[in-house]
């Protein structure tokens, strides 16, 4: 399969400068960057269907570099409802590491999964190359923008655009409309700093594409606007869609409040879910939903997916396409092992047969690497609020009255109980934590 039908069958394609993609498997020039601003210390499962193209790309011989935006970070990627909140530049560096780990993983198959697949994913028959031996360039838009003159910025990217192209930008039509929340002069010139981060990238390192979120691509369109005025030179965008929520509706996101997140811990920010959480998450999605999220999120070929959809609709309860898609992706994210350990997990703890009062104290512990953890004597209602599993004691006290939580597979609605032994607590249908 080459490297545009792969595309295609995988739904990576939204706009595009380029007319014809069958262009993409001759290109002469195989180097393309993407960008992601260190707005938050984890990218989401959004970030995840962008970088998952990026890999198609490295897997077809494409070198990429990554573009981690210690500059426009400190500025915010313009939202359509308003100013994003500024972060500090000790915030910006601490983002910038933990983004780092994460795309590495994804993008070149660091972990184990994605150069470790039987199928043969190169048009030439050959497995795709292991993940060492190729590398990611890093750079940072901040080592450019640091020492540059603003006068020097007007004069040579200032004055390369016209004020009537710039507001006729869909964001900024959103924001300065009716009902809108206005927009600063530093959000307002965020099109123009990425702009020149792709001016600088073909000047410096000979990159002529990039590759972007569909809600990227005007943003993008301006390098390509910069590198054809200032450099006589032409380089082109390509896009992929947003990947939407098919429960909800809306795209996956922090913005959407409804985020995914790649890092499995605490880095500090909160902004994490566990492996068992992400496990579940794709366990949890509507068959209607399978096909499209496997074609995104795994690696998986057409003959490999139709074949995982006709067994699955021949016993559609037994759930076999979540549970492969659901493996697959956090294999990418986490790695095999992480993976293999809670898909057994999972089967424990949601078999029947299980009783949970049988489980042993090294049982447990290895159940405590995946799931939440907390000290024996804890509060029942303290339980609850701190994993949580209640936003309020209010609604903790509801969830207990109401039968929801049971412990060690018996239902307890005592509303003033610690739970003083060894147990599992459980909330719900799939929500757990160890008391130990």
């Amino acid at each position: 399969m080459k490297l545009s039908e792969e595309l295609l069958y995988r739904g990576f394609k939204a706009e595009t400068t380029i007319k014809n993609p069958a262009d993409l498997d001759t290109r002469e020039s195989k180097k393309f960057y993407w960008g992601a601003d260190p707005s938050a210390d984890s990218l989401t499962i959004g970030n995840l269907a962008a970088l998952m193209m990026c890999a198609c790309f490295v897997r077809h011989g494409y070198e990429p570099v990554l573009l981690v935006g210690g500059a426009t970070g400190q500025i915010g990627d313009p939202k359509d409802n308003g100013e994003r909140d500024l972060k500090s530049i000790d915030e910006v560096e601490h983002n910038k590491k933990c983004i780092r780990e994460q795309v590495e993983r994804v993008m070149l198959g660091a972990g184990d999964v994605a150069w470790g697949t039987p199928t043969e994913l190169c048009e030439d028959g050959g497995k795709a190359t292991a993940g060492p031996a190729r590398a990611i360039t890093m750079v940072d838009n901040y080592d450019w923008f640091k020492d540059m003159n603003y006068l020097t910025f007007l004069r040579e990217i200032g004055k390369a655009f016209s004020m009537t192209q710039l507001l006729d930008r869909q964001f900024v039509q959103k924001r300065i409309g009716e009902g809108g929340a206005g927009i600063s002069y530093a959000e307002f010139s965020y099109t123009l700093i990425q702009g020149y981060d792709f001016l600088h990238l073909y000047r410096e390192h000979g990159v002529s594409l990039q590759l972007c979120g569909a809600d990227q691509y005007g943003n993008c369109t301006s390098g390509i606007h910069l590198i054809r005025r200032l450099c006589d030179a032409e380089a082109d965008v390509w896009s992929t869609p947003l990947v939407i929520d098919p429960v909800t509706g809306r795209k996956f996101g922090k913005s959407e409040g409804n985020a995914v997140w790649l890092a499995s811990s605490d880095n500090g920010g909160g902004n994490y879910t566990s492996i068992f959480d992400f496990y579940q998450f794709w366990m949890n999605q509507p068959d209607t939903s399978v096909e499209y999220l496997m074609k995104i999120y795994t690696l998986l070929m057409p003959e490999e997916i139709e074949n995982i959809l006709k067994r699955h609709f021949e016993a559609p309860e037994k759930r076999l396409a979540q549970k492969v898609l659901a493996r697959e992706v956090t294999s990418v994210v986490h790695g095999r092992d992480a993976a293999a350990a809670v898909e057994n997990l999972t089967a424990v703890l949601f078999s029947r047969e299980t009783d949970f009062s049988d489980f042993s104290e090294d049982e447990l512990t290895e159940f405590a690497a995946y799931l939440p953890v907390v000290s024996k004597g804890t509060l029942l209602l303290d339980l609850l609020t701190s994993t949580g599993f209640a936003e309020s004691k209010k609604k903790a006290r509801e969830y207990i009255s109401g039968g929801a939580i049971s412990v060690n597979g018996v239902k307890v609605t005592d509303l003033d109980m610690a739970v003083n032994q060894t147990a599992i607590v459980k909330k719900g249908k799939n929500k757990f934590v160890i008391v130990k």
